[in-house]
Formats: structure tokens, C-alpha cells, sequence
């Protein structure tokens, strides 16, 4: 019996491994997520604390382990393959003991409510578990996993349901772990009914009777309750979303340009010319006359750095093609300060003269990519830095540039739009879009360059992460890739992607689109953008000091007797 039940929780995790794996890019069945962590929570409710732990984390490694697994393209571009399958073992095992501590916290939490001695508080707290406790705990882990040591906020289970965003707007009242949180809550509901056939199976016949009409109402709620909450949360959220975007709006060209560029320009090797490989991907752009044009990450690194007099002209070319749009690219941005140069990775907005009109500073690095930790204060480490320089991060949230709209005689004139950057990773920080947002910003601008990781299904999981930072701010965002993806995504999260002739998504691939979206005039601040991380993180701390302060006092006193 105990080597079946061994295999039994293998499967379990392989299982869980699978169906969270078959949600995400390149498979993308999405509606695997609703199901996926239905063995593991099986297995909470079954076994004790450390089995379950070693399982969760058993299938979180798997898990981590063939999601990441575009960590290896890097290798082409560089990257020592020992190091950088190191680099992936790392931090899938790091991402995996959040799973293993979710599964310890949930075994015992289903342990202290199996110990309730009363029948009916001990299906009333079920309840609460079902509908509150083990969705608040897995969202509070996840929240915990996208700050700590810098975080990794990737592929939460709520970033799964990208593509159907009706489902993911309670972003707007919770963020991303409000819709892992419903989505941990629907798991649960079919792992009730899992546990149902398996407790028939193993039925002990001391076990408790209890009324048939009680049992029958109880577990009507606890099946029922949890998906009610979910349908109320995304109706709720339809509403507000409806309400947020009655206002008045102004109209936004703009032309994304995916240049497919090298990462890296190789000593010697042979480079095509800057200005006739964005001047083609413009060339439809000569009549639509966007408003904006924008540049991936590192575009400007062929003019020079962003205050580069080359840079100011590749912007008269680029108004001079499109009929005086501003242009909007990501470049290094040198700044002297105290006597001493700082780097950072930044963008720019130059108005159609070639004039810089706003800056904007990269504000969550990437450790050991962009600056090696505590490098400020041992400048010799700075020499550890793959990109030959330690980069300083950013403190501004927003920058502006100029739309076209018509007034009432039919004439242009200039409308100011703020906009609220982010750079590559950026987009998978709540917290930065959410202050871009509380500081006025209209729209999102995501600019990255995925070339690093060519030819691998890292830029379309990258994508899905922006969806939620759109829904969440309830506001419109403009994306453009170096090498894919690039589109844009509305307030609501729905996606308007670059596609190859195949009905694909352009990645690897040079392309241009251009794209009409509706800015707020005045945005309408969503609940997640006033509240942000705050009450679930009240929540979070308030069930874990509820669930383990009982049995640390149970604890201390045994050993002062």
C-alpha cells in the first residue's frame, strides 16, 4: 500500500507538471489551467505535510523546468551552455519551492481543519478554505515570488488565461492574483469532487454519520459557492470596465515597427543599413500618417546613444516618412552625474524636428544581466556584467508626446498624450504599470527586444504577460518587439497581434503594423491602480498568523513544561 500511494502522488505531480505546462505557449490550452493543479490539491487534502510538500515541489520543478526551457536559446547568442543550463536548474528549483510551500501550508491547513471537533464548524471552515483561505494563500506566494530578491513574476497562473480576457478582468480590482486566486478557487471545486470518489473509496467505517439533507446542502455549497464568487468577480468587472471607458476618448495612430535585428552586432560581420531596413517597414506608413512610431529596445543602438546628434536624425527620417509623426525607441542613455558617467538602458521621444522631448529610464534591472548585485558599492564586480557596464535604474513613470486630433472646423491640431513605459521584463511587474498609471500616464508602451532568446516560444509567453498589465491599469497598451511579438492590446485585454501570412505570430521575422487605438482623455483609475498589492498582502500575512500562530504557542509551551 505505501509504494502504491508513492506512485499515486508521482502521478500526481507528472499530471499537474503537464496540464500547467500545456497551458502556457507553445501549446496554449488555456483551459487546462482550470483543471491543472487538481491532483496536487488531492493530495494536500490526503497526505501529510511533507509528503505533499515534496510532491508540489516535484511537479513545480517539472513544471518550471520544460516552461523555461527557452532559456537554453540564449546559448546562440553567447551565453556559456554549462552556465546557462545551470542558470535554468537555479531558477526553476527556486520557482518550485514556492510550489513545495504552498503544498506544505495547504496539507496543513486541511490538517488543523480535519482536527475541528465540530461537524458543522468543521464543514463551515472547509467553506472558508474553499472560498478564501487556499486561494489567498496561493496568490499571496505568488505575490511574494514577484518581488522577493528582485522577483520573477512569470507565467502566473492567472497570466495562463491571456486569451480570454473576459475571464481575466477582475485584474482591475486585484491584479494578476486576484485571477490566479479565482482560478486556485475553481482547481479546488474539482478536487472536492475528486475527494468525494476517493473518501467513498477509502470510507473508514468509524467515520462520523452526519444528516443526508445537511451533507447534501454542504456540499452544494462548497461546489457551488466558489463558482458563483468567480462568475459575480468577472460580471462585476465587466460592469466597471464599461463604466471606466464611457468617458471621452482620443484617437491614436501609431506605426509599430519590428526590425528583427541581431541582439548583438558582431565585430566584422556584415549589417544591413539601418535606414533602408526601417525605411521599407515604413513604407506604408507614408500614408497612414500615424501619430507615433515606435522602435524596440536597443533600436537607437545603431545611431548612437539617445541624445546622439545621429540619434535626432534617424528621427527626422523617420517624421520625414510618415508625415511628422513622433517617434518613440529604446537606446543607452548616458548621463553625467557627480563627476562620474551612469548608463542606463532607456527610450526616448523625439517630436518630429529630432528633438528629445522626454526620457525614460529602465527601473527594474535584471540582476546578473543588466547590473551584478551590490556592484555600486564593489565597483570591481561591475567587471562581472555580461553587457560590459553596470546599469543604474530609473525613477520616472511617464513621458509625453504629441497626437493629431481634428477640432470642430476639420483642422489639425496638437493634443498632448503622456505615456507610461516599460522596458522588456518591466512588463511583468504590476507594480511599475500601476505607477505609471497613478501618475496620469493614457496608455502603456512595451518596448523589448526577445532576439536574445530567437527562435525559441519565450517572446509569445512574454506577450501574455502585458495582457494583464492592460487590464489591470484599464488602459491601452502599444507593444513592439525587436523579433516578435508586436501588436497592440486594449483596456479590456483584448489583443491586436502581428501576424505572418500563415495566420502565425510574426517572431524572427521583420514586419510593421499599424494601429488605431482609443486613449482615455482623462483615465479613470482602476481599483488594483489605487489599492494595488496591499490587500492581499493584509490577507496573505492575516491566514498564515491565523493558520500556524496556534500551533508555534502549542509548541513553546510544551517546551517550558
Amino acid at each position: 500500500m505505501k509504494n502504491k500511494g508513492v506512485i499515486a502522488c508521482l502521478v500526481s505531480a507528472v499530471v499537474s507538471a503537464v496540464l500547467l505546462f500545456a497551458s502556457f505557449p507553445p501549446l496554449g490550452e488555456v483551459v487546462d489551467i482550470l483543471f491543472a493543479l487538481v491532483p496536487l490539491l488531492v493530495v494536500s487534502r490526503f497526505c501529510g505535510v511533507k509528503r505533499s510538500a515534496w510532491v508540489w515541489g516535484l511537479a513545480g520543478l517539472l513544471f518550471w523546468v520544460s516552461s523555461l526551457s527557452w532559456l537554453v536559446a540564449i546559448s546562440k547568442n553567447g551565453g556559456p551552455l554549462p552556465l546557462v543550463i545551470l542558470g535554468l536548474v537555479g531558477l526553476s528549483s527556486i520557482c518550485g519551492a514556492y510550489f513545495a510551500a504552498f503544498g506544505a501550508i495547504d496539507a496543513f491547513l486541511w490538517r488543523r481543519i480535519a482536527a475541528v471537533p465540530s461537524a458543522k464548524k468543521r464543514h463551515a471552515v472547509r467553506i472558508l478554505a474553499l472560498v478564501l483561505v487556499e486561494p489567498v494563500l496561493w496568490a499571496g506566494l505568488e505575490w511574494v515570488r514577484g518581488w522577493l530578491f528582485t522577483g520573477f513574476a512569470w507565467n502566473y497562473l492567472g497570466t495562463a488565461v491571456a486569451q480570454f480576457p473576459q475571464y481575466a478582468l477582475p485584474a482591475r480590482f486585484g491584479g494578476v492574483y486576484l485571477v490566479s486566486a479565482m482560478t486556485l478557487a475553481v482547481n479546488g471545486v474539482f478536487a472536492t469532487l475528486m475527494e468525494r470518489v476517493l473518501a467513498r473509496m477509502l470510507r473508514n467505517e468509524n467515520e462520523e454519520v452526519l444528516p443526508s439533507k445537511f451533507l447534501r446542502i454542504v456540499r452544494n455549497i462548497e461546489t457551488a459557492l466558489p463558482l458563483a464568487v468567480v462568475v459575480s468577480l468577472i460580471a462585476l468587472a465587466e460592469r466597471d470596465a464599461a463604466s471606466s471607458v464611457s468617458g471621452e476618448t482620443l484617437p491614436v495612430k501609431a506605426t509599430l515597427v519590428q526590425r528583427n535585428a541581431p541582439c548583438i552586432f558582431k565585430a566584422g560581420g556584415e549589417r544591413e543599413n539601418p535606414y533602408e531596413a526601417f525605411g521599407s517597414l515604413l513604407a506604408t506608413a507614408e500614408y497612414a500618417k500615424p501619430d507615433l512610431v515606435v522602435w524596440a529596445e536597443s533600436a537607437m543602438a545603431e545611431f548612437g546613444h539617445l541624445r546622439h546628434p545621429r540619434a535626432s536624425a534617424a528621427a527626422k527620417f523617420v517624421a520625414g516618412k510618415t508625415g511628422g509623426a513622433s517617434l518613440f525607441a529604446g537606446g543607452d542613455l548616458v548621463e553625467d552625474a557627480k563627476g562620474s558617467r551612469r548608463y542606463y538602458n532607456g527610450a526616448a521621444v523625439y517630436n518630429a524636428d529630432g528633438d528629445t522631448i522626454g526620457v525614460y529610464a529602465k527601473r527594474h534591472l535584471v540582476p546578473f544581466g543588466e547590473y551584478i548585485p551590490f556592484d555600486k558599492w564593489i565597483p570591481p564586480l561591475q567587471k562581472l556584467s555580461p553587457i560590459g557596464v553596470s546599469l543604474y535604474p530609473g525613477k520616472d513613470t511617464t513621458v509625453k508626446f504629441e497626437a493629431r486630433k481634428a477640432d470642430g472646423n476639420g483642422a489639425a491640431k496638437a493634443v498632448e498624450v503622456k505615456l507610461g513605459p516599460l522596458i522588456c521584463f518591466e512588463d511583468t511587474d504590476s507594480s511599475l504599470a500601476r505607477a505609471s498609471a497613478r501618475d496620469g500616464a493614457q496608455m502603456l508602451v512595451l518596448i523589448t527586444n526577445d532576439s536574445w532568446f530567437s527562435h525559441s516560444v519565450e517572446a509569445e509567453q512574454h506577450a501574455w504577460q502585458s495582457v494583464l498589465r492592460s487590464i489591470e491599469t484599464g488602459l491601452p497598451m502599444l507593444r513592439t518587439g525587436n523579433s516578435g511579438v508586436t501588436g497592440s492590446i486594449s483596456a479590456k485585454g483584448f489583443a491586436n497581434w502581428l501576424y505572418d501570412g500563415n495566420g502565425k505570430l510574426l517572431v524572427d521575422a521583420k514586419g510593421s503594423q499599424t494601429v488605431s487605438i482609443e486613449v482615455p482623455a482623462t483615465p479613470v483609475k482602476t481599483i488594483y491602480t489605487r489599492l494595488g498589492d496591499w490587500p492581499l498582502a493584509i490577507l496573505f500575512s492575516l491566514f498564515l498568523a491565523v493558520l500556524f500562530f496556534p500551533a508555534a504557542k502549542s509548541r513553546i509551551s510544551a517546551s517550558e513544561r
